[in-house]
């Protein structure tokens, strides 16, 4: 008998360790508000009908949401008197947007379901949605998460990646949320749509070597040297409005816009796998939603923690 305890002691903080993560499911609004998906995929439809770049936008809202103390929905609230968001943190400054998008799906959702789903999960499932509305891949997205009741500008100033960081330290900000370099690599992928704004890729285009001559100057055209930070290029020169894997062939020809997205493909340890993207786009693409899941599950908020807000831009 004595020989089970360490078996049992090590399920058991098997599972303690998996706690959080347990309670998000797939069918966790299943019978409290079962027509939720069809809810945000029809808001999520008339939003990207109306500017393509919403799917972008939404994803990229999710991901700097995800990398600030977790999918907690903290990005969504603004800033008041007496409260600092993380809307002004300087990665989000000027250039965080769908908000309103937001906003639309949740007021659908109270009207159907009042006090039920939280904005975290919301964002979650319209991230999915943007993506596969451009033609990218779908997956089952957990959902259960709770709204976070405080944010902060230091973390997302601190946490969320730079478009100007080497590959050193982008690996280490991914692994700091338990994210592997496959991860980083596959969830770069997401600038396979979207756009940049030229303060983002002034460096690059002027200054790195490792670019392409003519896609250099097509580049500086709308963005000089000094002044235009707000003009804005395609993160995917070829398809900037459909989600494939013309973001690694891009790398591969040395026409990454981001200095950070260069860095993927520049004699390091992920020049292979971006190649692999480049040439596969069904492992691009299921790489990509397992990605999205895990880092879905970054650090939950769950059961009695958090609230259900029923304004997504301000604490209930």
């Amino acid at each position: 008998m004595a020989s089970t305890i360490p078996i049992v002691t090590l399920l058991i903080v098997m599972l303690s360790c998996h706690a959080a993560n347990a309670q998000l499911s797939p069918n966790f609004y299943a019978s409290s508000c079962p027509n939720l998906q069809t809810i945000v995929r029809n808001a999520m439809s008339r939003a990207v009908n109306r500017e393509t770049r919403t799917g972008a936008s939404i994803l990229r809202l999710f991901f700097h949401d995800c990398f600030v103390n977790g999918c907690d929905g903290s990005i969504l609230l603004d800033d008041t008197a007496t409260f600092t968001g993380e809307k002004n943190a300087v990665p989000n400054r000027n250039s965080a947007r769908g908000f309103e998008v937001i906003d639309t799906i949740k007021t659908n959702v109270e009207a159907a379901c009042s006090a039920t789903v939280s904005c975290a999960d919301i964002l979650a499932l319209a991230a999915r949605d943007g993506v596969a509305l451009l033609g990218g891949p779908t997956w089952q997205v957990p959902l259960g998460r709770r709204d976070a009741r405080t944010a902060s500008q230091s973390a997302a100033n601190n946490q969320i990646p730079s478009p100007f960081a080497n590959l050193a330290t982008l690996t280490s900000s991914f692994a700091a949320k338990g994210l592997s370099t496959r991860d980083l690599t596959a969830l770069s992928g997401g600038h396979t749509i979207g756009l940049a704004r030229c303060t983002t890729f002034r460096g690059r285009i002027y200054n790195d070597t490792n670019i392409d001559a003519n896609f250099a100057a097509t580049r500086r055209a709308n963005c000089p040297a000094s002044g235009g930070d707000n003009n804005l290029a395609p993160l995917d020169i070829q398809t900037p409005t459909r989600f494939d894997n013309d973001y690694f062939r891009n790398l591969v020809a040395r026409r990454g816009l981001l200095h950070s997205d260069q860095e993927l493909f520049n004699g390091g340890s992920q020049d292979a796998l971006v190649r692999t993207y480049s040439n596969n786009p069904a492992t691009f693409s299921a790489d990509f939603a397992a990605a999205m899941v895990r880092m879905g599950n970054i650090s939950p908020l769950t059961g009695t923690q958090g609230e259900i807000r029923r304004n997504c831009r301000v604490v209930n």
